[in-house]
């Protein structure tokens, strides 16, 4: 059996434990999904291990049966009455929020999972750094936020005092920078980005603006109000990922080798997924056509066939294309580019 898989079990047992009235083995046994060992004796080596990670179990007797619980006072030892199961998952997962590092987000955070694992038994601190030894967070590709901290602290002002920002903003599909006024809604973090949802003032109309790319900012003294209407979930719910655009019912059919990793994984709330006869598996969804979505097409390479519609199938035919003839361009003028940078002086490779 893998490691991770006996840590989990004990993590059940011990969530199970928390109860004031405790368990008996039996009772343990059943508390346990199906797939997991239910044996009496595996139950009784993860109580063991439990209680050499200093967990403090007691026992007593209830109907002739032995009954295993948590020691009086150990979960009210705990701030907000937070069992030790929740205490140990909140400092065990402070690495997800990662991204965020040096804004003053993850810093209240920080200090905040600080003062719980100050607060977590000596026995919780050193089965949470265990199960350290068994899972890790992978946060996959994000952008960094130190340098904007002081952006993120004042739209978050701005939303809580509900005050109009004035912002110079770089839009990377014009690659111009223009001065916005925006109605500050709601700071959303979405894809390893973190993005400001509001009302534009220049479009008149709700936009969505990447933190990153706001050159500078400063309040207004002018009031303004989230409409009472407004969904975030709404307004998000045709996007693949942040994109906004026109929905439109995408058809994707799989071959078997892709289908292995596609399969089972949740791209977007509307999906319908079914396997076909010889083994693909076909995914429809209804997303916004967006260059975003040409692109999360395009990274599935060969294994993917765009069934329809056909105009996007043909945008992203176009877009394969592009690929192919860039690479043809770069093959033809970087090995001269190189043959020159070699033929350079010293000095001038040096500048």
């Amino acid at each position: 059996m893998p490691r991770n898989h006996q840590v989990t079990r004990q993590w059940l047992l011990l969530k199970r434990l928390e109860d004031v009235r405790g368990a008996t083995l039996s009772e343990l046994a059943e508390s346990l999904p199906e797939d997991y060992s239910r044996h009496p004796r595996t139950i009784r080596r993860d109580l063991e291990a439990l209680e050499a990670a200093h967990i403090p179990l007691i026992t007593d007797r209830r109907n002739g049966q032995t009954v295993w619980r948590l020691m009086d006072g150990y979960r009210q030892t705990l701030p907000l009455a937070l069992s030790p199961t929740e205490l140990m998952a909140l400092v065990f997962s402070r690495d997800l929020l990662k991204p965020l590092d040096g804004t003053e987000i993850k810093a209240s955070l920080d200090s905040a999972l600080t003062k719980a694992a100050a607060a977590l038994p000596a026995e919780g601190a050193t089965y949470v750094e265990n199960l350290r030894g068994h899972f890790a967070v992978g946060l996959g590709s994000h952008k960094a936020y130190r340098e904007h901290r002081h952006t993120i602290d004042q739209l978050s002002r701005a939303i809580s005092r509900t005050r109009t920002v004035q912002m110079r903003y770089y839009t990377a599909s014009r690659n111009q920078t223009r001065r916005r006024e925006v109605d500050p809604y709601r700071l959303w973090y979405s894809d390893g980005g973190l993005f400001l949802i509001g009302y534009c003032h220049l479009r008149r109309d709700v936009r969505t603006f990447a933190v990153d790319r706001i050159r500078s900012l400063s309040l207004t003294n002018r009031p303004c109000q989230m409409p009472l209407c407004f969904d975030l979930d709404a307004y998000v719910k045709d996007s693949l990922v942040v994109m906004r655009g026109k929905p439109i019912e995408l058809e994707l059919l799989f071959d078997k080798a892709t289908t292995a990793w596609v399969k089972g994984r949740i791209w977007h709330h509307s999906q319908q997924v079914h396997k076909t006869r010889d083994g693909r598996l076909a995914l429809s969804l209804r997303v916004a056509d967006t260059p975003e979505l040409v692109g999360w097409v395009l990274h599935f390479g060969g294994g993917v066939q765009v069934i329809g519609p056909a105009t996007f199938r043909d945008k992203v035919r176009d877009e394969a294309r592009k690929i192919l003839e860039q690479g043809d361009l770069a093959a033809r003028t970087v090995p001269r580019a190189l043959r020159r940078n070699r033929d350079a002086p010293t000095s001038l490779l040096r500048a």
